[in-house]
């Protein structure tokens, strides 16, 4: 089989198209034939050694995938060869197969597509975990997104509609802003690009707050991070939640004053770590997106196809932070 993968620490050029045998899935495992894999934002700091998370190299990137089971390990129960599934990983998603833990698998629902399958868990399941439990989303609230174009951004902008939200969808283009319109987004602001100094800093500050209204946005989502966490933090509600999710304009330094001033709560979101501490919770929110997903009130955006010998170039597509939507790798049509 194919797999894609890293050697040393660098750029998705460096990844090695490797031909490798097929996996033999253990106890407790299965083997999953991939179909799709989608690219997360995390797959590029993954493969620098910039994430959390340093596997044993060599291995493929990519966590989220779908696909179907093609061998079943000791003891294994519930599943069969033949089932269409989500999985879960870690990394390894770039293959033409993987093995996979059963307690990280997940049955695709009936009527979505694998594409669609490998672009919902790690995007909103981060978002339904950072809104819900992090941010006690309610009805009513007023939810700023910063790089609300992306995956998780959509994801936050349809889940905060979906919970009866009204939505400020903060990105960086006017392509990206219609992208959250048609997602939902009751608002938009447009921002520059940084570095910006105090003048600008304040500037979108105003900017934020006029569309938030007067009371504020009881919660911000910043998926961003860099010089565009303050502004935002600057237009928080009294009491208001800022979920501290990804970094990709850089790790912010916040005026803890601010917090002061409004009585605000900076929450962390760290889902993948969350998942492993509480999978029965975990679990019950997969079936909660299941469930939206089949009502129709959210849509993963698959906006870019690649193939496997293109897997480098979707890397990079979401490195550069040009994606709108999920970006997906597709091993089989």
């Amino acid at each position: 089989m194919k797999a894609l993968r890293t050697h040393a620490a660098g750029g998705p050029e460096t990844l090695v198209m490797d031909e490798l045998p097929d996996p033999v899935p253990g106890k407790g495992e299965v083997l999953v034939r991939v179909h799709a894999c989608s690219i997360n934002f995390p797959d590029t700091l993954m493969i620098r050694d910039l994430y959390q998370f340093r596997p044993e190299r060599p291995y493929a990137p990519g966590s989220e995938l779908a696909g179907e089971i093609e061998a079943l390990g000791e003891g294994v129960t519930g599943w069969a060869v033949g089932d269409r599934v989500i999985a879960m990983i870690g990394n390894g998603g770039l293959a033409e197969k993987v093995v996979a833990p059963v307690a990280r698998l997940f049955p695709l629902p009936d009527g979505v597509d694998y594409a669609t399958g490998a672009s919902l868990l790690m995007t909103y399941g981060t978002t339904i975990h950072g809104l819900k439990d992090r941010g006690h989303i309610k009805a009513g609230d007023t939810v700023l997104i910063l790089g609300a174009a992306g995956g998780v951004g959509l994801s936050a902008v349809e889940l905060a509609k979906a919970f009866g939200a009204r939505v400020v969808a903060a990105v960086s283009s006017e392509e990206k802003a219609q992208v959250a319109r048609e997602a939902g987004a009751d608002d938009v602001v447009i921002y520059g690009r940084p570095p910006f100094d105090k003048a600008q800093s304040k500037a979108l500050a105003d900017q934020f707050k006029a569309a938030c209204g007067p009371n504020g946005a009881n919660i911000v989502y910043d998926i961003v991070g860099g010089d565009y966490s303050e502004p935002a933090l600057r237009a928080i509600a009294w009491e208001g939640r800022f979920l501290v999710v990804g970094f990709p304009a850089g790790i912010a330094k916040l005026p803890l004053n601010l917090t002061l001033l409004k009585s605000c709560d900076v929450c962390g979101v760290f889902w993948g770590a969350w998942t492993a501490r509480e999978p029965a919770a975990f679990k019950a929110e997969v079936e909660e997106l299941f469930a939206l997903l089949k009502a129709g009130k959210i849509n993963p955006r698959v906006s870019q196809r690649y193939t496997l010998d293109e897997g480098r170039e979707a890397i990079a597509l979401l490195e550069n932070r040009q994606a709108m939507g999920k970006v997906v790798v597709e091993m089989i049509g």
